[in-house]
């Protein structure tokens, strides 16, 4: 068993008891830790490939700005796109499904590009073929049906970020 691959899983698993308990009692404290512990322990080796990549500072910093780029940015736009279209008497949509490939490669990056996708308003990753690196996209309003240009609309931002990250 690997203490250092066993870091980051208690730290997040840590982080994510205090956050849902709503509390810093001592007593959420203890559980906490003592629940971090034993489930960073126990999934530290399936989670984590490099010790060394889960406690490197730059991809965290890296992770910092995807998160902001994607919470304060891209969640407020797609947002604010959604509500327009609501709002608008004629609902000016133009729904389908969309090929969109993706150039990340690691199993971590594709699938958090696909849920930076699903988690925004407007689109919703329907199928994944892994062979030919496409997200199968229900998309609110298509813009564009050419794969290179949907990649460019939909996840080339996301893929900027995640590809440093993991």
């Amino acid at each position: 068993m690997n203490v250092k691959k066993a870091i980051l899983p208690i730290l997040m698993a840590f982080a994510v008891y205090i956050i849902f308990s709503g509390s810093v009692s001592v007593y959420d404290i203890v559980t906490g830790i003592i629940i971090a512990v034993v489930a960073g322990l126990l999934f530290s080796e399936i989670l984590i490939a490099k010790a060394s990549k889960s406690l490197n500072l730059i991809r965290f910093g890296y992770l910092v700005k995807y998160a902001f780029y994607y919470f304060f940015v891209a969640e407020v736009l797609a947002h604010l796109d959604v509500i327009k279209r609501i709002l608008n008497p004629k609902m000016p949509i133009n729904p389908g499904i969309v090929r969109v490939p993706y150039e990340v490669s690691t199993d971590y990056a594709v699938v958090g590009v696909a849920n930076s996708i699903i988690n925004t308003p407007g689109t919703v990753v329907i199928d994944l073929d892994e062979e030919k690196k496409l997200y199968y996209v229900h998309w609110i309003d298509v813009a564009t049906q050419e794969p290179a240009k949907c990649r460019s609309a939909i996840c080339e931002s996301f893929e900027k970020y995640l590809t440093k990250v993991f």
